[in-house]
């Protein structure tokens, strides 16, 4: 049967109202909770929410597109599931939000505080976390493939079993951080510090140490950092060294490659011989 139109407007004056969600709200999310809590992971939010106040809010497999929550609040909230496609999230707080199993593609957590967040088992491609608070953060079995996690602050996070092949861990504080089991395959880890971090199990294959502070870290084994490299700046703990990195603490290195030359035209063919006399055939009709 048909929802009545004026019941529907009511319900969406009253969650525009209470949600407070401005411009970001939109019609499907009115539909969803005409529809009732069974339907509610149906939201799908886009347009801008600048430092909106979601804290405890559910919104499991919700959908954010392209949209910009930068300095919003969801403390405590439930995202777990939950799409983040290109979105912004740039200082926003997250302490004790749900993420669990969440896709952050390529969006911007730049600032961002995950304090007691748990995310654990997200899918974060490509996001940037630059700068961002990740104490005591859970992202065990996190996929955080090419993501961006320098000047961050790891102190006791949990990255056990993490996939983080050539993701940025420069320049951050990763103290008593979990990296048990963890794919840190080309990784950078340049100058940033792991006093009592567990590395046990941990793949270091092409990962750059330079000047990083190893000296006090648990489970590193001398076969673990000849697969890696270091610098004479990297501190490790008694008896184990690393091989020395070329060209810095950028883990790729790209060359300058002068452009190549266009191939020359081919050498232009020789003119074809000229053609020998005809001979002729007469006929002198039995002469």
């Amino acid at each position: 049967m048909p929802r009545s139109p004026t019941r529907f407007l009511a319900r969406l004056a009253a969650a525009l109202a209470l949600a407070t969600f401005g411009g970001a709200f939109t019609v499907s999310q009115a539909w969803a909770l005409d529809q009732g809590d069974d339907v509610s992971r149906l939201f799908s939010f886009g347009g801008s929410c600048v430092a909106c106040e979601l804290s405890g809010r559910k919104l499991p497999e919700a959908h954010f597109v392209g949209a910009n929550f930068s300095g919003s609040i969801l403390v405590a909230s439930n995202l777990q599931g939950a799409w983040f496609v290109g979105a912004n999230f740039s200082k926003a707080n997250l302490t004790r939000a749900d993420l669990r199993g969440a896709n952050l593609l390529g969006s911007n957590f730049v600032g961002a505080d995950f304090t007691d967040a748990n995310l654990a088992g997200i899918r974060g491609h490509g996001a940037d976390f630059s700068g961002a608070n990740l104490a005591r953060t859970n992202l065990e079995g996190a996929s955080l493939l090419g993501s961006q996690l320098a000047h961050i602050n790891g102190r006791e996070a949990d990255f056990n079993g993490a996939s983080m092949m050539a993701a940025n861990l420069s320049e951050g504080r990763f103290d008593r951080a979990q990296f048990r089991g963890a794919n840190l395959v080309a990784a950078n880890l340049y100058d940033s510090s792991f006093v009592g971090a567990d590395f046990t199990g941990a793949n270091l294959n092409h990962a750059n140490l330079t000047s990083a502070d190893l000296s006090g870290a648990k489970g590193l084994t001398q076969s673990q950092l000849d697969t890696a490299c270091g610098a004479p700046s990297t501190r490790l703990p008694a008896g184990l060294v690393a091989k020395p990195c070329h060209g810095g603490p950028n883990v790729v290195i790209l060359h300058d490659v002068a452009q190549p030359a266009p191939p020359r035209p081919p050498p232009a063919p020789p003119p074809p011989a000229r053609p020998a006399a005809p001979h002729y055939i007469i006929d002198f009709g039995g002469f």
